[in-house]
């Protein structure tokens, strides 16, 4: 049996001497208290693995100091084992009923005292490491739900934890907007993978940031390419104009920093289809014909400017920033018309 701290609790110094060399003889080492409040002082100052206790003991007797064991957080689960020369029937119930594992009577036999130390400690063990077990399952819950929250929209991890699935729905006027760096892949060439993903970590977060502040949510980042949608999972009154400033954002931030990024964007508007995929990695993702369209979309121009469908030009309550271009061929599209905003930091107009 491995080595256990134990706290002997007794008014008489022979007691105390006898408890402390049979504890000695089976390995373990031992704290003594000649009366209950100095105790419950020991008690405060270190963990024990078990406690024998004495009953009748002036001022403090050992119902008081089992009775206040069982009721304080730290200590309940500390296994207590009475030992007294009073072994009435009623002072031994009464001893069990407040919570002491065993009830040993004086003079003790010390191969009943080994059995019952044995037994409290294989007990107490047990508890400790059923606890620690739990305290493992609720931090890797807490990890799990940290990351779901991190991948997944917060509604959408409601069900998920709620329904064990998220079920696809169609979800009707969404703003759809992509920003895509320009020359990310020839940069690339010339950088280490360190700094490659230390700059696309830090456009990654300052979007998060931006689209949140402008009524936005972040879906995902796509190589170099970031999407976002307004009106999807919260309700927006404007969302192309909210799409609009959550990309003039990102002109400065994109520009800041060695490369001096010029970003190019694009924005559709309509229905879409959300959902998860995937069984142990989630990604909650979008698909549909307005995706495809702002993902064409971002890729026209040289820079720095903004190319919108007619369907998002069509909702913006002020278009006079817009112009048209006329038709463009986008692939698997055809020649649709776009409308182009050039993109300038420092719009601070709320969403």
């Amino acid at each position: 049996m491995e080595p256990a701290r134990i706290l002997i609790v007794d008014d008489e110094p022979f007691n105390l001497d006898l408890l402390e060399q049979e504890l000695e003889l089976l390995g373990h080492a031992s704290v003594r208290a000649a009366n209950g409040r100095a105790a419950l002082d020991r008690l405060s100052e270190e963990p024990f693995d078990l406690v024998l206790l004495d009953v009748m003991m002036p001022a403090l007797d050992g119902y008081a100091v089992l009775e206040r064991m069982k009721a304080h957080e730290a200590w309940r689960h500390t296994p207590v084992v009475m030992i007294s020369a009073l072994m009435e029937i009623g002072s031994i119930v009464r001893c069990i009923e407040l919570g002491a594992f065993d009830y040993l009577p004086k003079p003790f036999e010390p191969v009943i005292l080994e059995a019952r130390i044995r037994s409290c400690l294989e007990r107490k063990r047990a508890h400790d490491r059923e606890v620690a077990h739990l305290r493992t399952i609720e931090r890797e819950r807490k990890r799990a739900d940290e990351l779901l929250h991190a991948i997944l929209p917060v509604s959408a991890v409601a069900e998920l934890m709620e329904t064990g699935q998220v079920k696809p729905r169609l979800f009707g006027d969404v703003a759809v907007l992509f920003i895509d760096l320009v020359g990310f892949t020839t940069w690339c060439h010339d950088q280490s993978p360190d700094v490659v993903v230390a700059e696309i970590q830090r456009l990654a977060e300052a979007f998060e940031v931006v689209a949140q502040a402008r009524g936005l949510e972040n879906i995902k980042t796509i190589g170099d390419a970031f999407m976002a949608t307004a009106n999807l999972l919260r309700p927006h009154d404007d969302p192309v104009s909210a799409a609009i400033r959550c990309a003039a954002d990102m002109v400065a931030i994109a520009a800041e920093g060695e490369p001096g990024w010029r970003i190019r964007g694009g924005i559709h508007i309509g229905p879409v289809v959300g959902g998860i995929v995937g069984r142990t990695k989630f990604t909650f993702d979008l698909w549909g014909d307005t995706v495809n369209v702002a993902a064409r979309l971002a890729g026209l121009g040289d820079g720095c400017a903004l190319h919108l469908s007619r369907e998002a030009f069509a909702r913006l309550p002020d278009p006079r920033d817009v112009r048209p271009i006329g038709p463009v061929t986008l692939k698997g599209k055809g020649a649709v018309d776009v409308y182009c905003h050039a993109l300038a930091a420092g719009d601070t107009t709320p969403a």
